[in-house]
């Protein structure tokens, strides 16, 4: 089994930065991919930006340029920067981690970010 506990989430205004991050443990294979889907009230989640453990990145076309992903392997977190917050920014994002050689997916709880205007 793996966990994912997702942090960094809150309040912040429009022009904002946040980074999340999540920390994941328990049985990880060393190749997985890791990453952060977002969910906004009223819409279907959305796959975010992910990053594999080779240092891989894809990100949505939505977020290319304000969003930056990483990941520390030897730690098992990967952080979420995310620049000049908007408000359409507002959703929980959940943390999950994918592991190829048996198809598993892992997911965090969430984390909410809400940006005012």
């Amino acid at each position: 089994q793996v966990q994912l506990v997702e942090s960094g989430g809150g309040l912040v205004q429009a022009g904002d930065s946040l980074r999340l991050s999540c920390a994941a443990s328990g049985s990880i294979f060393s190749v997985n991919s890791m990453g952060w889907y977002r969910q906004a009230p009223g819409k279907e989640r959305e796959l975010v930006a992910y990053i594999t453990s080779g240092g891989s990145t894809n990100y949505a076309d939505s977020v290319k340029g304000r969003y930056t992903i990483s990941r520390d392997n030897a730690n098992n977190t990967v952080y979420l920067q995310i620049d000049s917050l908007k408000p359409e920014d507002t959703a929980v994002f959940y943390c999950f981690l994918y592991h190829p050689i048996d198809g598993m997916n892992y997911w965090g709880k969430g984390t909410p970010v809400t940006v005012s205007s």
